[in-house]
């Protein structure tokens, strides 16, 4: 893979890595999370298209080496990221996709600078608010209100990787919880590179991404929409799916049986068959 390094307008240095040949299509990762979290799609992909997956703003080899200007890590500095990235390399009408943090930051970019010049996205397991409240049923669990965000955040400070391993083992998917109670090879893997992170711009990012409600942006897509939910999301349910779906005009809604919070995952095949039906 090639590394491909762009410089963000307040000095900030964007990090990507590029292979494949054919359609752009750009992968966000999830919160708390690099580029490698699409390894596993990666080869595949890159038959179909020339693939360029980033770290985010505070996350990864970007996160490593903040500008000494560079502005926090929010969900709409990243948005201006993306457009920024876009424009430099250039790219023509490019497949956008976005799992969870991802996702959020597609939504944003369509807040800021609508559809104009994309191909399309393709939504992975989120809501476009997280914090539920008496008017909204659908964030996090469908009950994290923000005293929960609040004591979250405040366990963040304490004990970053126990506290984010408690938001998967509270959700809904008990496969998830009983790997975390039996602590499973794969969750001590987790959590050491969870100990390893710089949380500060980290805890930052979070606020911004609870804060944001983008329910308003849905209908405002013009483009095609391929929308991926796991029946069986650590934080989400079918609801969240629909709603989303019937939100945004014309989209199309998979849902992956027994699937959780990363469902392109646990069928990796389907998502990569599925994603080129969708460009085709």
């Amino acid at each position: 893979m090639e590394t491909i390094s762009i410089q963000a307008s307040d000095g900030q240095q964007i990090h990507l890595w590029r292979t494949g040949r054919g359609r752009s299509l750009i992968l966000l990762h999830e919160w708390a999370a690099d580029h490698n979290a699409w390894d596993r799609f990666i080869p595949a992909l890159a038959n179909n298209f020339t693939v360029y997956a980033w770290d985010a703003r505070g996350h990864g080899v970007t996160g490593a080496n903040p500008s000494p200007e560079a502005e926090p890590p929010t969900v709409e500095r990243m948005a201006h990221d993306l457009k920024q990235v876009i424009d430099h390399i250039g790219l023509q009408v490019p497949l956008l996709v976005g799992h969870s943090m991802g996702a959020l930051t597609l939504w944003q970019y369509v807040s800021l600078y609508g559809c104009r010049g994309l191909g399309g996205l393709c939504i992975i397991d989120q809501s476009p608010k997280l914090i539920t409240d008496a008017d909204w049923p659908l964030g996090i669990y469908g009950d994290f209100s923000e005293a929960r965000n609040q004591a979250f955040l405040a366990g963040l400070t304490v004990d970053f990787g126990n506290t984010v391993l408690k938001l998967l083992a509270d959700g809904h998917n008990p496969r998830a919880r009983s790997q975390i109670e039996t602590n499973s090879p794969g969750i001590r893997r987790l959590r050491e590179r969870l100990d390893c992170l710089d949380q500060a711009p980290l805890i930052t990012c979070w606020r911004s991404l609870a804060a944001a409600d983008f329910r308003p942006v849905l209908p405002t897509i013009e483009v095609p929409c391929l929308l991926i939910y796991g029946t069986a999301s650590n934080y989400y349910g079918n609801a969240v799916a629909e709603y989303v779906q019937q939100a945004i005009p014309g989209s199309i809604l998979h849902l992956y049986e027994e699937g959780d919070h990363s469902p392109h995952a646990g069928q990796r095949d389907r998502f990569v068959a599925e994603l080129a039906d969708f460009v085709a």
